[in-house]
């Protein structure tokens, strides 16, 4: 038998909107009780003396991206499990996009003989089935046969116009599978690197217009509202798409949407840098994007905030800003980057940012979340805001470091993560 004591911890439990301080027993992955003060433990228990840290439930990411298979000297499936643990996030959904892809049954068998031979994880690893056979956007998958395999849809990819994403929403209705959908018009994307405005035109860089991002999300609003297959809307990054989810969702429409957490606390001017692990796919947006994003979250326009963890090597990375590839590495760093940002000066709580990382993820995957009850699987995650540590290839558990913050001190470390898997 194996029991921890965690004492005088802050207990936040988003799924009952309870914050509170208290002691917390652990026994044999189980939480045995949470009281003001417990007097009696197994012998042997582990106790953690916890004035200031934070214990709540584990967090859960939507989508992000493995390097294995195909792309392993980026992230393979171990490293991107550890690197998630590291950052409390004890679910994490991966897209379909490694080589092959992850577009029929066998794939998913494979990753999962992948995981057996490796030590306990303390995340669960979630896949995203590919809606096009290949990620090409041309053929549908055998979606029957995946939907026993995957947590829900998805390319990650802009889908063409045309008649396939009806086709698709019809196909899938039945299914009951959660399916994300990327609002970007691939035609008005493609060769941008920043958002649209004056900021692009001071930095000298190609533009990708908003409505890139909006034509699209109408488009999916519109076979929604005619088919009613529930959506979810994914990398919102514009006021303007913020404003048709809100329309949308009056009008009784059956989406959730997330927004990524670097889109959140960056914008445009950030790019000054010429950090090319600011160029990002949708791109950071205007500040007004940045404002309308946050209160999206507030008003519940938005439902969650997905991480989108984009792994590349040094060499992919260290090129021209409007050369590299689109994307940074997020998992170990959202939670203490936001927690500092929002929570430390009282924009939100502590509760409504674990609502936006770990219970409406969750919910958005059609998936119950984890409850910091007695009796409940511990899926847990300790977190101390005050710890300051630096950034580096050493201290990450990613194989990549395409991330702003490389180099830099930042406030806030997970400690420990439970997984709850009994």
């Amino acid at each position: 038998m194996s029991s921890e004591l965690i004492r005088q911890v802050r207990v936040l439990d988003p799924a009952s909107n309870s914050d509170r301080v208290a002691d917390v027993l652990i026994v044999d992955g189980i939480i045995e009780a949470i009281e003001g003060h417990i007097a009696d433990a197994p012998e042997g228990t582990q106790e953690y003396d916890s004035p200031g840290l934070v214990l709540g439930s584990g967090l859960v990411d939507l989508y992000s991206h493995s390097g294995e298979p195909g792309f392993e000297s980026r992230e393979t499936l171990l490293s991107l499990l550890r690197s998630a643990a590291a950052g409390g996030f004890t679910r994490i959904a991966i897209l379909p996009n490694t080589n092959p892809a992850i577009d029929q049954p066998s794939m998913v068998e494979w990753m999962r003989s992948q995981l057996k031979g490796m030590p306990h994880a303390s995340t669960q690893l979630y896949y995203w089935g590919a809606l096009t056979l290949g990620l090409e956007g041309k053929q549908m998958t055998e979606l029957t046969e995946l939907a026993a395999e995957v947590v829900g849809f998805a390319d990650g990819r802009p889908l063409p116009s045309g008649m396939l994403l009806p086709r698709l929403l019809e196909y899938a209705q039945p299914l009951h599978k959660p399916i994300a959908l990327w609002g970007c018009n691939a035609d008005l994307n493609a060769g941008g690197a920043v958002r649209e405005g004056l900021e692009a035109l001071r930095l000298g860089l190609p533009g990708i217009p908003a409505i890139a991002e909006t034509t699209a999300i109408a488009s999916i609003l519109e076979c929604v509202e005619a088919l009613r297959t529930p959506v979810h809307l994914m990398r919102v990054s514009t006021a303007r798409g913020v404003e048709l989810i809100r329309t949308a969702k009056a009008r009784g429409l059956p989406i959730t949407a997330s927004t990524t957490w670097m889109h959140l606390l960056l914008d445009i001017t950030a790019v000054a840098s010429y950090d090319p692990s600011l160029h990002l796919d949708p791109p950071l947006g205007n500040p007004e994007d940045r404002q309308a994003l946050v209160q999206g979250l507030r008003e519940g326009v938005l439902d969650a905030i997905a991480v989108d963890h984009t792994p590349y090597t040094y060499e992919e990375k260290t090129v021209a800003f409007a050369e590299s590839p689109p994307g940074a590495i997020g998992l170990e760093l959202a939670l203490p980057l936001l927690w500092e940002t929002f929570v430390s000066s009282q924009q939100w709580s502590a509760l409504e940012l674990w609502q936006y990382l770990s219970t409406r993820p969750a919910q958005c995957l059609g998936q119950s979340p984890a409850i910091v009850q007695p009796g409940k699987a511990a899926e847990l995650a300790l977190f101390d805001p005050t710890l300051s540590w630096e950034v580096t290839p050493q201290s990450l558990k990613s194989y990549s470091t395409n991330t702003p913050w490389l180099g830099q001190s930042i406030t806030g470390r997970v400690i420990q993560t439970w997984g709850g898997q009994v």
